[in-house]
């Protein structure tokens, strides 16, 4: 590839990055789009779901063209105990209409999609090719170096996803911690559609989407997820990566427990397994985000930590999206100055701290401190399922108040009233 300046050079066609890509290119900017994969997606990995929301005010209607799964109108947690489980449900029928509230999707067609705006609004897309390094002068970012090739840009989106080498080459993050990532696995299983919406007691095209915790991950802080494509399921699992290096158990092994279990065996049986993946996910939110802005250089979507876990939900694509249009705004402005120093895009950083990327982020902030206790994964669903088990059982044992039978669990897995209510109360007011 010869040597050529662009205004921008983004590297990573996911959805912040072509979200940024389309918007500068549909603005008259010159924009090189470079994904590392054979295609948008082909490298990507998620749990399933987009909240639909952000693309919305980017792309209005979207959902008439873009490759989409199913919109998800039902939302279930589930605490699990061994063999035992207990649920909690809530189905909004109207999120099957427009404005529709979220989807679930495949990344390999709807990056491609994504990416594919980015093309029509005039951004040059580049597949295939692996960014090594960024090209630095007199500290300044001002291109990128991949393979023999220079690539020269008036300023680099990073968008390379959560482990961001392009973040780490301009200095603005050091490596990440185990303690500040997850391990994500993911299968789609195969099946037709009619069977999905049989198992799931969905109509039509509806979906769903379905959250675990405890001994889906043998109560590792961590949890599963499966969600309810077109003529498929995405089920994995996301597991916090140091505490997996603290058990001698491989992810694989830990999914393939998973599927066994009784609640998930019926589900998926007789699907194939088409595709199977697996990914960091950043999970630490605001106290992971590396430096967003150097000299020439800016920092979106999960290669910022722009993830939000608040266990029972997950939102990211929707942050990358905030992200990739904050970080088109704040180029935009830098070329009206002629300035893309350090100081002339710092106002991306104001930008986002607008956004609702930044307000969602800081308001759950202490969110990832609370997901570290440890009670959360073991001993709460082992209470849950007990308790329910206790008022559901019929036998010729003399009867007993409610609160009677919860008092026996709380005592028969030794948890004081005080950590109960203490545990409580800080997910009340974190959550």
């Amino acid at each position: 590839m010869a040597a050529e300046k662009f205004t921008t050079i983004i590297i990573g066609a996911g959805p912040a990055g072509s979200t940024a890509a389309y918007l500068l290119a549909k603005a008259g900017l010159d924009v090189l789009l470079i994904e590392r994969g054979e295609s948008p997606g082909s490298k990507n990995m998620f749990g399933g779901r987009m909240y639909s929301f952000a693309l919305n005010r980017i792309i209005p209607n979207f959902w008439e063209e873009a490759p989409l799964e199913r919109p998800v109108v039902r939302e279930t947690v589930t605490m699990i105990a061994g063999d035992k489980s207990i649920s909690l449900t809530f189905q909004e029928d109207n999120w099957a209409t427009p404005p529709y509230h979220s989807f679930t999707l495949l990344r390999a067609e709807f990056d491609a999609w994504l990416a594919s705006k980015a093309e029509e609004a005039g951004a040059m897309l580049a597949c295939n090719i692996r960014v090594d390094d960024v090209l630095l002068e007199n500290g300044r970012v001002v291109g990128v170096r991949a393979g023999d090739d220079e690539l020269l840009a008036d300023v680099v989106i990073a968008a390379d996803g959560a482990n961001s080498l392009i973040t780490e080459k301009a200095g603005l993050r050091p490596r990440l911690s185990p303690r500040q990532v997850a391990t994500g696995v993911k299968q789609v299983i195969e099946l037709p559609a009619e069977t999905i919406s049989q198992r799931f007691q969905l109509t039509g095209n509806n979906g769903a989407a379905h959250l675990f915790v405890g001994s889906c991950t043998r109560g590792i802080q961590g949890g599963g997820f499966l969600y309810t494509n077109k003529n498929s399921v995405s089920l994995g699992l996301v597991i916090n990566a140091a505490e997996l290096q603290r058990y001698p158990y491989q992810i694989s092994e830990l999914l393939e427990d998973f599927k066994a279990q009784p609640f998930i065996a019926p589900l998926i049986e007789g699907g194939r397994v088409a595709e199977y993946s697996a990914h960091l996910v950043p999970e630490a939110g605001l106290h992971m985000m590396p430096r967003l802005v150097g000299n020439g250089i800016l920092v979106v979507g999960d290669a910022a930590g722009f993830v939000l876990n608040l266990g029972y939900l997950v939102r990211g694509m929707d942050l990358a999206i905030g992200s990739g249009e904050a970080a088109a705004q704040a180029v935009m402005e830098a070329k009206a100055r002629h300035d893309f120093s350090q100081r002339g895009l710092s106002v991306y950083q104001d930008i986002l701290k607008k956004s609702f990327v930044w307000r969602d982020l800081d308001f759950y902030h202490q969110v990832p401190h609370f997901l570290e206790n440890q009670r959360l994964y073991r001993l709460y669903p082992q209470l849950a399922t007990g308790i329910a088990a206790e008022m559901f059982t019929v036998s010729d044992a003399p009867p007993v108040h409610l609160l009677g039978k919860i008092m026996a669990q709380i005592k028969k897995y030794q948890i004081s009233l005080t950590q109960l209510a203490s545990d409580a109360w800080k997910g009340g007011r974190v959550l």
